[in-house]
C-alpha cells in the first residue's frame, strides 16, 4: 500500500493540472509563492551587491526544478519591465557545487540597468537550463591558465571556485584584465581563494593604470611571467574579443573561449521575395530579406527577445508556413508549424509566423 501513494499523488496532480486547464496548476501556484511554479524554474534574490559603481552582483536561490550547471555555462535570465519580459544570458560566477547561483552583471543596456538598479533581495527571476560548451573537461587538465577580461571573469571565476572546491592538485593560473584596481572585479574574493588553495596563482593587469603585477594588454610576454608552462596548460578565456583574438593566435588548439559577440551574418535585401505576414496580430508585410525579428518590429510589433544574435532562444515563436533561412548556418527550413529564432530567420518567400 505505501509503495502507490506517490502514483496515486502523481495521478491526483495530473488531474488537478487537466482540471486547472488552459492555465495549468502553476498559474494558480505562483499566485500564492511563485518559487512553488512545477514546470519552470525561477530564482529567488537573497542578495545585492555593488562591487564596481557599474556593475551588480547578485544571489539567486534556484528553484527545486533546476538541474544544476557546469562551471563555464551560461542561464537565460528573466525580468520583467513595464509589463514585458526581456531575457539576457548570463553566466553563474560561483562554484557548479554551490547551492544558490551568483550572477555579477555590468551595465550596459536595458536589462543590465535593470539588473543593476531596480532588482532588490525578495525578487523573482526566471531561468532557463543551463546551456554553452565553455567548460572544464570532465578529466581535468594538469595544468590550467584562466584569463579574463572586465566582466567576462564570470564564467572562468566560476571554474576556479570549482577546481579549487574539488581540491585540484594541478597548477593554475588566473590572469585577469581589468583598467585599474577600482575596476577588478572579485579582487578580495580571489585572494582569498588563492590563500586556500597553494595551487592557485591570481595575477592581476591593469590596463590603463600602474601598479598591476602586469600592466599594459596581453602580450606573450605576460604568458612567459606567469606560466612559463603555457605551452603544456589548457588555456580557458573569456572577456573582449581582441584579448581572446590575441590569446588564440597565441596557444592556438589549446585555448577554449565563450563569445557572446554577435555573429557575422548576411542578408540579400536586393532579391527579397513574397509576404511576411503575422498571424495573430493580422500584420502583413513585404519581404525586406532582414531578419524576421526586424521584420516584425518594423510592422509595429514588440516581440520578446534578447541576445539578437541566435543564442538566448527568448525571440523563438511558430513559424506556421513557409520556409526562412537560417543566416548564422545558411540552412532552409520548410517544415509547418516549427519554432525558429527570430533573430536569425530570414523569409524565402512567403511566410506566416504565429505572432
Amino acid at each position: 500500500m505505501t509503495a502507490l501513494i506517490p502514483r496515486r499523488v502523481r495521478g491526483l496532480a495530473s488531474l488537478a493540472e487537466a482540471l486547472l486547464t488552459p492555465h495549468g496548476m502553476d498559474r494558480y501556484l505562483e499566485l500564492v509563492d511563485p518559487m512553488l511554479v512545477r514546470r519552470e524554474i525561477r530564482g529567488l534574490v537573497t542578495a545585492v551587491r555593488k562591487q564596481t559603481p557599474d556593475t551588480v552582483t547578485v544571489t539567486v536561490r534556484p528553484s527545486r526544478a533546476w538541474p544544476g550547471f557546469t562551471a563555464g555555462q551560461y542561464v537565460r535570465l528573466q525580468v520583467e519591465i513595464d509589463g514585458v519580459r526581456h531575457t539576457r544570458c548570463y553566466s553563474p560566477c560561483g562554484s557548479q557545487y554551490d547551492g544558490e547561483l551568483e550572477f555579477t552583471v555590468k551595465e550596459q543596456g536595458l536589462v543590465s540597468g535593470h539588473l543593476n538598479r531596480a532588482l532588490g533581495v525578495g525578487s523573482v527571476v526566471g531561468l532557463s537550463t543551463p546551456d554553452g560548451t565553455f567548460t572544464l573537461p570532465a578529466t581535468r587538465p594538469d595544468r590550467v591558465l584562466l584569463i579574463a577580461g572586465g566582466s567576462g571573469i564570470t564564467p572562468v571565476l566560476a571554474m576556479a571556485r570549482t577546481l579549487v572546491a574539488e581540491g585540484h592538485a594541478g597548477e593554475i593560473v588566473f590572469l585577469q584584465y581589468s583598467n585599474g584596481p577600482a575596476d577588478a572585479l572579485y579582487r578580495t574574493e580571489l585572494a582569498e581563494l588563492a590563500a586556500r588553495h597553494p595551487g592557485l596563482r591570481v595575477v592581476h593587469a591593469y590596463t590603463q593604470s600602474r601598479g598591476g603585477d602586469l600592466n599594459g594588454f596581453f602580450s606573450p610576454e605576460h604568458l612567459r611571467r606567469v606560466a612559463p608552462w603555457y605551452r603544456d596548460a589548457e588555456a580557458f578565456v573569456c572577456g573582449p574579443k581582441p584579448l581572446m583574438d590575441a590569446v588564440r593566435e597565441q596557444l592556438g588548439e589549446r585555448v577554449h573561449t565563450e563569445e557572446f559577440t554577435p555573429p557575422a551574418l548576411t542578408f540579400d535585401t536586393a532579391n527579397a521575395e513574397g509576404q511576411v505576414r503575422f498571424k495573430r496580430s493580422g500584420r502583413e508585410c513585404a519581404n525586406s530579406g532582414k531578419p524576421l525579428l526586424e521584420q516584425a518590429e518594423e510592422a509595429g510589433l514588440s516581440p520578446e527577445h534578447g541576445c539578437r544574435m541566435g543564442i538566448c532562444f527568448s525571440c523563438t515563436q511558430l513559424k506556421t508556413a513557409g520556409r526562412v533561412r537560417n543566416a548564422k548556418t545558411g540552412e532552409i527550413s520548410g517544415e509547418e508549424d516549427e519554432e525558429i529564432q527570430l533573430c536569425i530567420s530570414v523569409p524565402v518567400g512567403d511566410v506566416e509566423i504565429d505572432a
